[in-house]
């Protein structure tokens, strides 16, 4: 089974229902690219009328996550991933739909193929960038992912 943008908005609605209520969708995934929308909202706003930061981390992690998501089921690999750190910047208000784009799945390949060939974690830093329908940077995340290859107990 691929994975694919509806089958990544059918998982957020029973296992994150956070970011699917919240309007967090992902628009397009392929080997090197992921794109995510969320759209400024009653029900994911601040008090300054602008979207709530935390509503862009999902959106932003998703992003990334969907890519490292996508590279691990097409490893056949049995392979754990968590976020070990992440940091964000502000620039701009966020209002109407936001596009988050993470372009670096070249990356994540070269930490599966590390990870697959020294049974080694990997990190790898991906970056998630939000713009607005003007083509404004509105916020840039960046979250570092660890994936480890699951060992097979035989006995």
């Amino acid at each position: 089974m691929n994975i694919s943008p509806s089958k990544l908005n059918t998982f957020l609605m029973f296992k994150l229902p956070a970011a699917y209520f919240t309007g967090v969708r992902t628009k397009s995934l392929d080997n090197t690219t992921c794109v995510v929308t969320v759209k400024h909202r009653w029900i994911n706003q601040n008090p300054f009328n602008s979207m709530f930061w935390a509503v862009q981390g999902m959106a932003a992690e998703l992003t990334t996550g969907a890519l490292v998501m996508k590279k691990i089921k097409e490893s056949g690999k049995k392979i754990s991933m968590l976020v070990a750190n992440n940091n964000a910047t502000f620039t701009k208000k966020a209002t109407g739909r936001i596009t988050f784009t993470c372009k670096e799945g070249h990356k994540i390949d070269e930490a599966i193929r590390k990870a697959i060939e020294t049974g080694e974690g990997q990190t790898v830093w991906l970056s998630a960038n939000g713009v607005n329908t003007d083509g404004v940077e509105v916020s840039s995340f960046n979250f570092e992912w660890t994936l480890k290859v699951k060992s097979t107990i035989l006995l």
